[in-house]
Parts: structure tokens; C-alpha cells; sequence
């Protein structure tokens, strides 16, 4: 017998392995595929297993639930339970709007006595790759993993992805030094836009997959809201260039 699970706290392949041989080892379990983008695992079983069983193989981090079945004759609980799931990504995207609450707010204040649409601009983008960076350096081995699941040239160049941080952190420097602001606009716009290209892909195919906006430190899901943040620093980008 065959068994869908949902399974959160995975974020890179090593999360995907140890999954899998944690399963793997329970009695009558005979087979275990783990997809690491949809956060599910196909147990295939001798016997029925409880998940309680289940939930005691893995790691504290991994949360194992059964998979919800959509039933076409109960739209009331259908429909409660899509609301539900709504309210749980807006609690989950609740660290990223706060960050970029903070990073406007501070924006402001550096520039509110001598106002200049430009200047706030820069120290926008610049607050931005540096807070944003600091995540992704919590964990640099776990980060390329996340990143290459939707950015296009992380999946096609893995190095890249383990670079990515330190690039975000440069771009920020530059910003905030007011140091060859013209390069940093064009390498802002290159880099964001490949980003942006795999974030619509991800979102039009309606994956469920972790942004890695925040590292792997703060998990959150890839959501519109992904797409709007990097579609601001890209208009920032377009803006200050044209002027």
C-alpha cells in the first residue's frame, strides 16, 4: 500500500536524504520517495503504519502530516481548509514584511531632513542586499540548494548559487558608499531579473516550493509576494538608471 505525506522542515537535498533513510528504516516500510519541492513523501508500506510512528523515525525539525484529500461533496470544509492555508502563508510571510517595513522605515529616516527621491532609492537597495544577505550567510551550505529549486542559472551553474550571498552583500556595499552606483544598478537588474524569470515560472506552474529570499533560516513560502519584492528593487534599478 501506497501513502502521500506532507513533510515541513526540508529546505535542501541532505534534508531529502536523511528523510528518506529515516523512513526507510521503519519495519514494513519497503520503499520511500521524497519530493523535495512539493514537500511530500510516498511511502510505499507492507502494513499499515501510524504516523505517530512515523513522526518518531525523523529528525525534531521534520513535521510529517497525511496529505488532505479534496472531496468533492464537502466544499464547505474545502473551503475552510483553502482559508486556513491562505492565513498560514500570510503568517509565514509575516518575517519578510517586517523586513521590508524596517528597510523602508530606516530609508526614510536617513534622508527625511534633506528629502531626495534618489537617495532613499540607494539606501533602500543597499539595506536591502545587506539584511538579506546576513540571512542567506546563516547557512551557506543549505542556501544553494533552495536558490537552484527556481533560479534559472543557479540550476544550470551550481556555483553561482554559493556565491550568491556574497554578490548581495558587495551590491549593498556599493550602494550604501555610493561607489559605481551605475554598475551596481546594471548587475542589480541582471541578477534580479534572472531571479524574477524563475520565480513567475515557479508561480505559474503552481509549485509549492521554499523562497529563499531569507536563507534557509526563515522558511517561507514562494508566493506573490516573492515576485513584488524583487519587482520593486528592479523599478528602483530602472528608475535611478534612466536618471
Amino acid at each position: 500500500m501506497k501513502h502521500i505525506y506532507k513533510i515541513k522542515g526540508m529546505t535542501c537535498g541532505s534534508c531529502k536524504a536523511s528523510v528518506e533513510n529515516s523512513l526507510r528504516d521503519i519495519d514494513d516500510v519497503s520503499d520511500v520517495e521524497v519530493n523535495l519541492e512539493n514537500q511530500e513523501a510516498t511511502i510505499t508500506m507492507d502494513k499499515h503504519i501510524d504516523i505517530v510512528e512515523l513522526q518518531k523515525s525523523l529528525a525534531s525539525k521534520y513535521t510529517i502530516t497525511q496529505k488532505e484529500i479534496k472531496n468533492v461533496f464537502t466544499s464547505t470544509q474545502s473551503s475552510s481548509f483553502e482559508i486556513e492555508e491562505e492565513k498560514s502563508k500570510l503568517q509565514q510571510l509575516k518575517p519578510l514584511l517586517l523586513i521590508i517595513f524596517y528597510i523602508a522605515s530606516a530609508s526614510v529616516l536617513l534622508n527625511y531632513k534633506n528629502w531626495s527621491w534618489s537617495e532613499f532609492m540607494l539606501d533602500f537597495m543597499g539595506l536591502f542586499y545587506i539584511v538579506f544577505s546576513f540571512f542567506k550567510m546563516l547557512d551557506l551550505k543549505g542556501f544553494p540548494e533552495s536558490f537552484r529549486m527556481y533560479d534559472p542559472l543557479a540550476k544550470r551553474v551550481p556555483f553561482y548559487g554559493k556565491v550568491y550571498p556574497f554578490i548581495e552583500t558587495a551590491l549593498g556595499l556599493m550602494f550604501l558608499m555610493r561607489f559605481e552606483i551605475n554598475i551596481a544598478l546594471i548587475i542589480t537588474l541582471i541578477v534580479l531579473g534572472i531571479t524574477t524569470i524563475g520565480v513567475t515560472k515557479t508561480l505559474l506552474d503552481k509549485k509549492s516550493i521554499r523562497c529563499a529570499c531569507l536563507g534557509t533560516a526563515l522558511k517561507l513560502p514562494m508566493t506573490e509576494a516573492t515576485f513584488i519584492e524583487n519587482a520593486i528593487m528592479i523599478v528602483m534599478a530602472t528608475l535611478m538608471l534612466i536618471n
